[in-house]
């Protein structure tokens, strides 16, 4: 994954990714690659990878070289594409980002045919799921041509799945100067479908079909639970309020974004009531930070069987990232407000090592850990290895920002919330746009040794869509910084 895509992931970057500031340095590094010799690399990936591994424009994550074998999160047959991350939002965005580096249209054509695969995938609740089959249509009430009533509509925020597609829409959509009708039309609706289905106080359920009835969820605090069940209760989870995976600061990116785009100020509200959100759900004393969940009555709630209601070392790092970002957007310091006590807490919650649990006991606040049959436990001895139960501590370095935006001014703040992407000619980018060129193979695919691992193989040569959209920004960046040469 590019660091670029890492940026956007993070919810970090709230610009519209179009704006680039190249300098050069003094010795003119990367004087042995061509401009012409990245433009053909380019132009040939691109060709590769839109008519042979493409799925009506959208893409998976991996394929084994001979394109038989194919897998995102698990096996894929031929006419399945994958929407979560890094898959078909993600490969997207890359071509948009290269096409607005170098003005070449086939690169714009392969990003509108990546937009399109999500159009025509997109869910009549709104958004989408963690992939689209185009051979079983049935089986989804796809918003255009697809499905029936009891067909499956559940559109899912977990994992930056619809976020991330959102995310990609929207640029494209200003790309494109609002006038490509199905894509702006898709980006519209699905903006429209988040506003409706945020809950009063502001939060959003990991997934949902249809907006929540407004008194099933009263606008209360965070509260501990008299007492908790330490077995999963297998009860239905998905409509709780949910930072799970980081999932409000993916949204509150995409909120920023909309807004900023298209100047409709029911985006802010979107965003800024996230914000209030969590405000109202950190947990009292002794425990200042997050729970994964809460259920109705905002109180820490079991979701799968190995999230327990707890407070979390983990999603509440990302939850004081978005109250930062929040910060800069408005400059109210009522979003900065419950930083202090959280930092407090979770310094003094680590791990030796520098690490943190990811669920702490309810009051008790001792590490929880789960055993390799989901028996939960205070020993760490037993792990299943799926899940980071133990995890790194961001303390110091989200102490550190946070002492430094309180010092920042109004100026510096507006000048962060859409920063300009920085691409200069060095010798690491040149060094870079040298290696793409050179594994480029003959068909025009970059090839990695790797596993599939949803298909069971090992040590194979694999074609992987984070290699593709790293090679391509190298190559991209390149070009926009040797024009300037």
């Amino acid at each position: 994954m590019s660091e670029m895509h890492r940026f956007l992931r993070k919810g970090l970057l709230f610009g519209i990714g179009s704006v680039f500031l190249l300098s050069l340095t003094d010795d003119v590094p990367g004087a042995e690659v061509t401009d012409a010799a990245a433009r053909k690399a380019m132009q040939q990936a691109t060709n590769y990878f839109t008519s042979q591994v493409s799925t009506e424009g959208g893409y998976l994550w991996k394929y084994s070289q001979d394109l038989k074998d194919r897998e995102g999160e698990n096996r894929a047959p031929a006419s399945r594409i994958w929407v979560q991350p890094p898959g078909t939002p993600s490969v997207g965005e890359a071509f948009l980002r290269a096409y607005q580096q170098t003005g070449e249209p086939y690169l714009l054509a392969a990003a509108k045919a990546a937009a399109m695969a999500l159009v025509n995938g997109q869910l009549k609740s709104g958004g989408w799921n963690y992939y689209i089959d185009f051979a079983d249509r049935k089986a989804y009430q796809y918003r255009v041509n697809g499905g029936g009533p009891k067909a499956r509509n559940t559109t899912t925020l977990d994992d930056n799945t619809t976020q991330a597609a959102l995310h990609f829409l929207i640029l494209l959509d200003q790309e494109l100067k609002f006038q490509d009708e199905p894509i702006h039309e898709a980006t519209m609706y699905a903006l429209n479908a988040l506003l409706k289905a945020q809950y009063p106080n502001g939060g959003w359920p990991q997934r949902f079909d249809s907006p929540p009835v407004p008194e099933d969820y009263p606008v209360i605090k965070a509260n501990y639970p008299d007492s908790w069940s330490r077995e999963f209760p297998k009860k239905k989870y998905l409509d709780y309020y949910t930072f799970n995976d980081n999932l409000i600061e993916d949204l509150v990116g995409v909120m920023f974004l909309a807004h900023h785009v298209y100047q409709d100020e029911r985006y802010q509200r979107a965003a800024l009531k996230a914000g209030d959100f969590i405000i109202l759900a950190q947990m009292p004393e002794p425990q200042p930070a997050w729970a994964q969940q809460y259920n109705s009555q905002m109180q820490p709630a079991w979701a799968r069987k190995f999230e327990p209601p707890s407070v979390t070392g983990g999603e509440s790092q990302g939850i004081i990232k978005t109250l930062m970002q929040i910060y800069i957007y408005t400059g109210d310091k009522k979003y900065l407000k419950p930083i202090p006590p959280a930092l407090a807490y979770l310094k003094k919650s680590e791990l030796p090592g520098g690490k943190l649990a990811r669920f702490y006991e309810l009051k008790t606040n001792r590490p929880l850990y789960f055993t390799k049959k989901y028996e939960l436990t205070y020993q760490d001895n037993d792990l299943p290895t799926h899940y980071g139960f133990i995890i790194n501590s961001s303390v110091a370095s989200l102490e550190s920002r946070y002492r430094k935006l309180l010092d920042d001014s109004p100026e510096k703040l507006a000048s962060m919330r859409f920063p300009t992407r920085r691409v200069r000619l060095t010798p690491s980018l040149a060094a870079k746009a040298k290696s793409a060129i050179d594994s480029l193979n003959s068909e025009g695919a970059w090839l990695r040794q790797g596993d599939l691992k949803a298909s069971g193989k090992e040590n194979l040569r694999t074609i992987d869509t984070r290699v593709f959209i790293q090679n391509l920004d190298s190559l991209s960046s390149f070009v926009a910084a040797k024009q300037k040469d």
